[in-house]
C-alpha cells in the first residue's frame, strides 16, 4: 500500500505477463526497471553453468561459424573465462587438430606464430605483414611449426631488398635467443625483457620449434583488462567445445573429438534442432561417451525444448533466425523474436535443471545482460567476435577500410563447404540460402572486447539489483523483476539523439 491507498507499489510487468500476450519480442523491445542497490558492481557474480557439468566464471561463449570460432579464437575465449566451440565446416582430421591444439596451449605463448621455409621467398613476409600484421617470421626447415628452426626474419632484414624473390635463407638471422620446452608463460616475459629481442622461440631437446613468445603479446597485455582466471577442466586444460553434425558419419567425429582430443562438450548443430535426428544421436553419445557434455538445438518453445532435455541433452541452444547474417525467417517464415524464445525454453529447461544458450541477436553488452535476465545461463556471440584478431580469416580494404570475411552457416558459400547439413539439405539437389556473406570491418582483439563486456554486464545486474545470475533468476520467477516493452520512439529516446555529431565508444 503507498499513502493509505490500494495502489500497488510496483508496476510494469512480470516477465509471464509481457511475454504470454501473443507477441514475440526481440531485446531491443525489452526494457527492465531498476531495482535496488546494497552491492557493487564488481560484487556481482555472473558464474554460469553453459551445460549441466561445466561452470564458466564469463557466461560468454563463441559460436561455431567456420568465419568466427578456430583454434585462436578458442583458446583466447577460454583464457578470459568464457568458453569457444569450434566449427565442424572442416574435415574431421581438421576439426580434431584445432581441439586438440587449443587443449594443449598454454596461455601466454602465441597462438599461431607465423613460420616460413628457408626457400621461401622474402615476399612472403610482406603478405604476412599486410594481411596478418605480422613483422616477423620464425624460420624452420619444414616451413611449420614443429621443424627444426634455423632463424628468425624480420622486416628490417627485407627493409633493403630489392628483389623479393631472394630466398628467405639469405637473409634471415640465425644469431638466436630461445628457451627450452616447458618454459613457463611468466618465464618467458621476464627473459623478452632481459634480452631485449621481439621474439623467444621455445624449443625442444631436437631443436624443433614449440611455442613463441612475444614482446608485444606481454607488451599488449598491459593495455588489455586483466583476463582473471580461465576456463580449465578437471586437469588443468583450456575448456574447448566443437560442433557436429546428426549424420551416422558424424558419430565417428564424435569419438574422435572425445578420445583422442578430450573435448570438453559438442553441440549438435542445427538451425532447427527439434528433429528424430538429434534426438537418436544426443541417446547415442550418452550412452557411447557418458563423460561428454552435448548441448542440443537450436529451438525457440518450451515443446522442443522439454523433448531435446528428455531425451538427455547436459544444454540447449536457443535462436532462430535471429543472427545478423541469418536469413531463416524471411526465407522459411519460421522462428521467434529471440527476448520472447529465450524466456519460455529458459522456463521450461531450467524448471528441469538444463542450462541455455541464448544464441543470435546479441550486438552489445545490454543485450547480453537481458538474455541472462530472462533466464539463460550464457550468451554465443558471432557478429560480435567476426572481424577480431583472434576470427579466422585474413584482413583485406575494402573502400578503404579494413574487414574480414563473415558469412552465415547458411549462406551458399557456406553450404558449399559442407554446412548444408545444419540446414537438412545435404541430400537435396536444391540448396536454399538461409544466410548471407559479406564482410565486418575490424574490431580489434577480443581480449579487450570480453572483460569490458562483462563489467558492463555487472553494471547491468547492479542496476537490476541483482547480485548474481541466481538471484536473477530467482527474481524473474518471483515477479520482483518487473520490465516493459517499448515502442520505437522510446527505442529511440534510449539511444543517443539530437546530436550533430558524435563518437559512439561502449568502453
Amino acid at each position: 500500500m503507498q499513502n493509505g491507498h490500494s495502489e500497488p507499489i510496483y508496476d510494469g510487468y512480470t516477465a509471464a505477463q509481457l511475454f504470454n500476450q501473443g507477441i514475440c519480442n526481440t531485446y531491443d523491445d525489452v526494457i527492465f526497471h531498476p531495482g535496488h542497490i546494497n552491492f557493487a558492481a564488481n560484487e556481482v557474480d555472473l558464474t554460469c553453468n553453459v551445460t549441466r557439468n561445466i561452470k564458466l566464471r564469463v557466461p560468454i561463449v563463441s559460436s561455431p561459424m567456420d568465419t568466427v570460432t578456430e583454434t585462436e579464437m578458442a583458446i583466447t575465449m577460454a583464457t578470459l573465462g568464457g568458453m569457444g566451440f569450434i566449427h565442424y565446416n572442416n574435415t574431421l582430421e581438421d576439426q580434431l587438430a584445432m581441439v586438440q591444439r587449443a587443449k594443449s596451449h598454454t596461455p601466454g605463448f602465441i597462438v599461431t606464430p607465423a613460420v616460413l621455409g628457408p626457400q621461401d621467398p622474402v615476399m612472403k613476409l610482406f603478405e604476412l605483414k599486410n594481411t596478418r600484421g605480422f613483422s616477423s617470421a620464425c624460420v624452420t626447415d619444414t616451413g611449420a611449426l614443429g621443424g627444426k628452426l634455423l632463424g628468425i626474419v624480420t622486416t628490417r632484414d627485407i627493409d633493403f631488398v630489392n628483389d623479393r624473390l631472394t630466398p628467405i635463407s639469405e637473409v634471415m638471422t640465425t644469431d638466436l635467443i630461445t628457451a627450452p620446452e616447458g618454459t613457463s608463460a611468466e618465464t618467458a616475459g621476464a627473459l623478452l625483457r632481459k634480452c631485449k629481442k621481439n621474439k623467444l622461440p621455445l624449443v625442444n631437446a631436437a631443436g624443433e620449434l614449440v611455442a613463441l613468445a612475444s614482446r608485444s603479446y606481454f607488451r599488449d597485455a598491459r593495455s588489455f583488462p586483466a583476463p582473471g582466471e580461465p576456463s580449465l577442466d578437471p586437469n588443468g586444460k583450456l575448456r574447448v567445445g566443437a560442433a557436429v553434425g546428426t549424420r551416422d558419419s558424424d558419430r565417428d567425429r564424435v569419438k574422435a573429438l572425445w578420445e583422442q582430443a578430450r573435448v570438453d562438450a559438442v553441440i549438435l548443430d542445427s538451425s532447427q534442432g527439434d528433429s528424430t535426428y538429434q534426438v537418436q544421436m544426443i541417446k547415442h553419445i550418452k550412452a557411447a561417451h557418458p563423460g561428454l557434455d552435448v548441448i542440443a538445438g537450436n529451438v525457440v518453445t518450451g515443446a522442443q525444448a522439454r523433448r531435446l532435455i528428455e531425451a538427455g541433452c547436459d544444454g540447449l541452444r536457443v535462436g532462430m533466425g535471429s543472427g545478423s547474417i541469418c536469413t531463416t525467417q524471411e526465407v522459411c517464415a519460421v522462428g521467434r523474436g529471440q527476448a520472447t524464445a529465450v524466456y519460455h525454453v529458459a522456463r521450461v529447461a531450467n524448471s528441469l535443471g538444463c542450462p541455455i544458450i541464448a544464441d543470435g541477436g546479441i550486438q552489445n553488452s545490454g543485450h547480453i545482460t537481458k538474455a541472462i535476465a530472462l533466464g539463460a545461463s550464457a550468451v554465443m556471440c558471432g557478429s560480435l567476435f567476426a572481424g577480431t584478431t583472434e576470427a579466422p580469416g585474413e584482413y583485406f580494404t575494402l573502400n578503404g577500410v579494413r574487414v574480414k570475411k563473415y558469412r552465415g552457416m547458411g549462406s551458399l558459400e557456406a553450404m558449399a563447404k559442407g554446412s548444408e547439413t545444419r540446414y537438412h539439405s545435404d541430400t537435396q539437389s536444391l540448396k536454399i540460402a538461409q544466410g548471407v556473406s559479406g564482410a565486418v570491418k575490424d574490431k580489434g582483439s577480443v581480449r579487450r572486447t570480453v572483460p569490458f563486456l562483462a563489467q558492463a554486464v555487472k553494471q547491468g545486474f547492479q542496476d537490476l539489483g541483482a547480485s548474481s545470475v541466481a538471484q536473477a533468476r530467482e527474481m524473474l520467477y518471483n515477479g520482483a523483476m518487473r520490465m516493459e516493452a517499448r515502442t520505437s520512439a522510446a527505442q529511440a529516446e534510449g539511444n543517443v539523439h539530437d546530436m550533430v555529431a558524435y563518437e559512439k565508444k561502449p568502453w
